[in-house]
């Protein structure tokens, strides 16, 4: 899933597209129902789905509250799923790629690509959980928060050295 203004971007709206992406809008509440019914139906073609909770991009070190709307989806559950929380750490180098307040895309991305050397990160891939069994969206978005600002704290001190990139 992927805001909608990612499709008019060069290269990356196509690469997005590509890839099935379901493209929401922040600013069209009304189109809320469309978005869902694409949602509920990327999910019932067993299409893997990605959702970023927080909205936006934040520093890179801090875990922002997370927006629940998109997960009504999941009650009841199209299909039989699991969420998969991620907590995905750039260490030392979050702040060389962070977002710089009201920064465009554009000028971040060429940041990040003009950077020296490596970009380690680490993707923890977290307990896995079933939304059925969880009381409304809000409790979804809770859990998967709560899983996440775990790792946060369990890692933040953290002097394993990354994985070698892939």
């Amino acid at each position: 899933m992927s805001k909608d203004g990612v499709a008019r971007w060069p290269v990356v709206g196509w690469l997005a597209a590509q890839n099935n992406t379901v493209f929401v809008s922040r600013e069209r509440r009304g189109g809320l129902s469309g978005q869902m019914d694409a949602l509920r139906s990327a999910l019932m073609g067993h299409q893997p789905v990605t959702l970023f909770p927080e909205g936006t991009t934040g520093d890179g070190t801090t875990l922002l509250p997370f927006k629940p709307t998109l997960l009504a989806v999941l009650l009841p559950p199209p299909r039989p799923v699991m969420i998969q929380p991620v907590h995905i750490d750039y260490g030392a180098a979050a702040s060389d790629i962070a977002w710089i307040g009201d920064e465009p895309a554009v000028d971040n991305v060429l940041r990040i690509l003009r950077r020296k050397g490596r970009l380690p990160m680490t993707i923890r891939f977290l307990a896995p959980f079933d939304p059925a069994k969880c009381a409304d969206r809000k409790a979804i978005a809770a859990l998967a928060r709560d899983r996440i600002a775990a790792s946060i704290a369990a890692h933040h001190h953290s002097s394993a050295p990354p994985l070698p990139p892939v």
